[in-house]
């Protein structure tokens, strides 16, 4: 079960169906940097050889979907151009706690809530989008994403007490509530 504590309104789809081209550059943009952040974790915690199988797995998946998205900008004759900051991201981790294990529960647990919001907006793109290839890619993308969402909240919960975690996941959910309703509306994932 996601653990978001809003919904995404009509207006962001409108906009999503309305800028495709844009929503798919987005795309692009957010696999990579979610390979990057789930291999940069694995820089920053060396000591912690429970993460290394589950976040090299994650890292491998998400590149996967960037070559596919690439693979569909490619086809559509698109390219990826570079895109300013929507805010959503910031919003979250400038609310990660300094001492350790917190930093590294809040950096798993918001890694858990920008996978969950993927997940809900990609199942709402597999239903409504009216291009039936995209449909089916985000039909195929959001299991991915449910799974990430799970995978984060689980290595987290090893970090400390489940009790602890779950009430910070709350928290964070929160948190994650406002960013998301003060990032740029753009037609974007995370917006």
């Amino acid at each position: 079960m996601l653990c978001l504590r809003s919904k995404t309104e009509d207006a962001w789809l409108e906009r999503a169906i309305a800028d495709t081209p844009a929503l798919l550059i987005d795309h692009a943009h957010c696999e990579r940097k979610a390979a990057m952040q789930a291999l940069a974790l694995l820089a920053e915690y060396p000591g912690h050889p429970e993460l290394v199988a589950p976040i090299v797995a994650i890292a491998h998946e998400e590149l996967d979907h960037f070559t596919l998205v690439c693979a569909i900008l490619a086809r559509r004759g698109l390219v990826i151009e570079a895109q300013g900051p929507t805010g959503y991201q910031a919003g979250l981790f400038k609310k990660v706690r300094k001492a350790e294990p917190d930093r590294l529960i809040d950096r798993l647990l918001i890694a858990a809530l920008i996978e969950a919001r993927s997940c809900e907006r990609f199942k709402i793109l597999s239903e409504r989008h009216p291009d039936a290839e995209l449909r089916a890619v985000f039909g195929e993308l959001l299991a991915s994403e449910a799974r990430h969402h799970a995978d984060f909240v689980r290595l987290a919960e090893l970090q400390g007490d489940r009790v602890a975690v779950t009430e910070r996941l709350r928290h964070l959910a929160g948190v994650e509530v406002r960013a998301i309703e003060r990032a740029k509306p753009l037609p974007r994932i995370h917006s």
